[in-house]
Formats: C-alpha cells, sequence, structure tokens
C-alpha cells in the first residue's frame, strides 16, 4: 500500500466523519444517564404527582379567587386555564432539553442556556422569589392558627378559639415553633421525594378547602347572601384597562414549579 493509498483512505475516512456529524440530530432521540440521575431512582410515582401538585398548588390558590373577581368570570377562568396550559409546555421543554444535555438540575440547565451569569441571576431570582413565599406562608399561618388583629378587630385564630389566650397561643410561639419543630426537618430533607406523605396531606387540604369554598358560595348564592358573580370585567376607562394586568403576577406566581420540577422528574426515571 503506497502513501498516496493511505492518503486517499485518509480523505475518505474524513469525509465520512463530516457527513455523518453533518447528518447527525442536534437533539439526540436518547442518551445514557449518567451518575447525576441515580441519587433520584428508585421513588415512587404517586410521590412525584404529589410533589409536583404542592410545588403547583400553593398558596397562590388563594389568590385565584381575586383574579377571577377582577377579570369576570369567563376571562378569569380563561386566563387561568392558559396559563395551566404554558406552565405545562414550558416544563415539556425544560425536562426535553435537560435530558438533552445530560443535566439534573434547574440551575445547570439555565447556566447550559444562559451562561454563568444567566444562572447566577437566575438564583438570585429563586432566593428572592422563595423568600417572599416563606413570608406569605409565615403571615397565613400566623393568622390561621393565632388570629390577626385588623383596624382595632382582633379576629381569634384556632389555638384561641379552641384553648382562649395564652403565651403559647401567640403569634410569636407559632411561627417559632412552626419553624424549628416542621419547616427546619422538612427543609433538611436530602431525597425530595421523601415529602410524598406532606404533599399528599397538603394536597387533600387543598382539596377540602376548595370544596368548603365552593360549598359556601352556593349556599350564599341561593340564599341570596351574594349576587351571581360578574362574567365580565367593568371597563370604565383607560386606566381600569391597567388595572386588569395586576393579575398577571397572581396568576403567574400560582403555578411556579419549575426550580423543583425538574428534581421531582428524576424520579420518574
Amino acid at each position: 500500500m503506497t502513501i498516496g493509498n493511505l492518503a486517499s483512505e485518509n480523505k475518505k475516512t474524513r469525509k465520512k466523519r463530516e457527513i455523518v456529524e453533518e447528518n447527525a440530530p442536534l437533539i439526540p432521540k436518547s442518551q445514557e444517564s449518567n451518575s447525576e440521575f441515580h441519587e433520584f431512582n428508585g421513588a415512587s410515582f404517586s410521590g412525584a404527582v404529589f410533589n409536583l401538585a404542592t410545588t403547583t398548588i400553593g398558596a397562590g390558590i388563594m389568590g385565584l379567587p381575586a383574579c377571577v373577581k377582577k377579570l369576570g368570570m369567563v376571562p378569569g377562568l380563561i386566563a387561568i386555564i392558559l396559563t395551566a396550559l404554558l406552565t405545562e409546555k414550558s416544563l415539556e421543554f425544560m425536562i426535553r432539553f435537560s435530558r438533552a444535555g445530560n443535566l439534573s438540575a434547574y440551575g445547570s440547565l439555565m447556566g447550559d442556556s444562559f451562561g454563568r451569569y444567566g444562572k447566577a441571576l437566575l438564583e438570585i431570582c429563586v432566593v428572592i422569589h422563595n423568600t417572599g413565599a416563606l413570608i406569605v406562608y409565615m403571615i397565613i399561618i400566623g393568622d390561621v392558627i393565632s388570629g390577626t388583629t385588623s383596624n382595632g378587630i382582633h379576629h381569634s385564630g384556632i389555638l384561641e378559639g379552641w384553648f382562649g389566650v395564652y403565651w403559647w397561643t401567640g403569634r410569636t410561639f407559632v411561627l417559632v415553633f412552626t419553624t424549628l419543630a416542621i419547616f427546619a426537618p422538612l427543609v433538611s430533607l436530602k431525597r425530595i421525594d421523601s415529602l410524598r406523605y406532606t404533599s399528599a396531606l397538603s394536597i387533600g387540604l387543598a382539596v377540602v378547602f376548595l370544596v368548603i369554598a365552593v360549598g359556601i358560595s352556593i349556599i350564599k348564592i341561593i340564599s341570596g347572601g351574594i349576587g351571581m358573580p360578574r362574567l365580565f370585567p367593568v371597563i370604565t376607562d383607560a386606566a381600569s384597562v391597567f388595572d386588569l394586568f395586576t393579575v398577571v403576577p397572581v396568576l403567574v406566581t400560582a403555578y411556579i414549579c419549575h426550580y423543583n420540577g425538574m428534581q421531582i422528574f428524576q424520579t420518574f426515571i
């Protein structure tokens, strides 16, 4: 075999390799999982469903009635459904491209897409959002369990209504006890699938809240206690049009689950 033959064979091999690389798909159909994904194996399907549902249906569900009141029944329900569809589609995109890039974390996906600075900006936004959400949760817990005072009128919470006013039914003790005895152990768990039982409990409580709210509304409408809900928004001037956009952050916050979606998805693998 001469040197000329070897050169021609190398050219053919290089040409074939270039053709293969040129026709290769940008996103491979299948990809072997590495060790990053093994940490989440063995989790239950029901646990993943409950965790994803709990992440999506959080305290934001309490703000949806205000959106419907602002927009009216018809546009309000359409906005809720469209936001849910957009959330589902964005989660599908995230999971698809994370599998293609063999990424197991939301931050890693954003870093792969937007670089180091984009990832850092995202992490700062997540911290700010989670801090705000925790503050809202603590306010709700304090109002419901220990009560609240508004315009000089005190509304008793569950503990004050059952046992009376004591130091251990006060707002400070309730919030400190809830943080140390409930929140701290839950956030210390390594695997997100370990939260499946508390997630199932929260979903059950959300269903109870929904049934009670719907039941009270139906009874009030039948008895004439409240009027029929408005079907469309009341628009009188330009300011009322811009006022409708105040429901956007409420709707978006109500469906935020993306930063946990990828970790929950690993429980299906």
